[in-house]
């Protein structure tokens, strides 16, 4: 598995494993939690993507409980906060809401760290961009939250251009990364400039909901009929193809599989063998638009 350096003192696996759903499997004890790991590190998927928010934030307690110092050394870890839902510990609040805020941040990030029992965060991502944001208190809370060896990177999610351009006009500290919707069933950042004005940066994208959120797995029409064929030349299942699509992209994108049954987690690396040629991109590309390019 090939490995991408997001700063100084980050790198992360090629393919990162999501954990969003980590709190909703049937089984969340720490020796399955740990299995699940393991079957990634077999394939040299070491990346572990977290949010506060996730499981109703429980999804980072589920982790920690199974973290031992071994595996910690392991993996790296990345988490996210902003989201403030009324669920868990903000069951108090009146509303849905993204909370940027100095006070905000911080809290999240000491819970995110006893709740998983680590001493750092490897990338502490914002979860969504916040219309309420002080782009100022945020830098340099951010930038604090590196210089205090509490978090390795950070990066944001789903942040358009101006508002990554806002945020990092405000910091020191380089954004790593933007985690952001990207797959056959999600065209948009290809033509909308998300990629373009990543990739001018030399900066990484991860891509969020790569197979379409389970969408492409159950397409039976001319995009699915195109996967099912790939994949049978290429000894895989259609999952393997979609995320190999998004590899091949010269942007380096960075697919975040999620998903919680055994033989699909052993199988995320098959992507990495899947050829894909400049032709086979664009038929799959053609297929997703439903037309061919102008």
């Amino acid at each position: 598995m090939d490995r991408v350096r997001l700063s100084p003192e980050v790198e992360i696996s090629r393919i990162a494993y999501g954990m969003w759903r980590l709190a909703e499997a049937d089984d969340t004890s720490p020796d399955h939690v740990r299995a699940k790991i393991e079957s990634c590190l077999d394939q040299g998927i070491t990346t572990m993507d977290q949010a506060d928010i996730y499981g109703g934030y429980m999804a980072e307690e589920v982790l920690g409980a199974a973290l031992t110092p071994d595996l910690r050394h392991r993996i790296e870890i990345v988490t996210k906060c902003d989201i403030v839902a009324p669920a868990g510990r903000h069951s108090g609040a009146r509303v849905k809401h993204y909370d940027t805020s100095r006070d905000h941040i911080l809290a999240s990030v000491e819970a995110s760290l006893r709740l998983m029992g680590i001493d750092r965060i490897d990338l502490l991502l914002i979860h969504r961009p916040d219309p309420f944001m002080d782009a100022h208190e945020t830098g340099r809370t951010l930038d604090g939250l590196v210089a205090d060896g509490k978090v390795g990177a950070v990066g944001v999610s789903n942040f358009k251009p101006h508002d990554w351009a806002l945020l990092q006009s405000a910091m020191t500290t380089p954004l790593a990364t933007n985690q952001i919707e990207i797959s056959l069933g999600c065209l948009g950042a290809f033509t909308n400039g998300d990629l373009a004005f990543l990739q001018e940066r030399g900066v990484t994208p991860m891509a969020w909901s790569p197979l379409g959120g389970g969408a492409l797995m159950t397409d039976d029409g001319p995009l699915g009929q195109a996967l099912d064929r790939i994949a049978s030349d290429a000894g895989c299942d259609r999952a393997a193809v979609a995320v190999a699509w998004l590899l091949a992209h010269p942007a380096g994108i960075v697919p975040v599989m999620g998903t919680n049954a055994p033989p699909r987690i052993a199988a995320i690396a098959d992507a990495a063998r899947v050829p894909m040629d400049r032709q086979t991109w664009f038929e799959l590309y053609t297929h997703a638009q439903g037309h061919e390019v102008p």
